[in-house]
């Protein structure tokens, strides 16, 4: 594995740990000031968490298939 892939995959990592961290904050401050719109709430975060997970897959496997 050359140096530029580990770096590709580093960051790809990196924003994937940034963007679930900002939608659970952001998830975390809405049920604060909402409580009763938790379950939807909720369910948005996993629906957005999980499309930002498959993303980050998809952008380290293409750096590994890239080498």
């Amino acid at each position: 594995m050359s140096g530029l892939g580990v770096v590709g995959a580093g960051l790809a990592v990196l924003g994937v740990g940034l963007g679930i961290g900002k939608i659970g904050g952001s998830a975390m401050e809405g049920i604060a000031r909402q409580p009763e719109a938790a379950d939807k709430i909720q369910t948005a975060m996993i629906v957005a968490a999980a499309l930002i997970e498959g993303a980050g897959l998809f952008a380290i496997a293409s750096t590994f298939w890239a080498i």
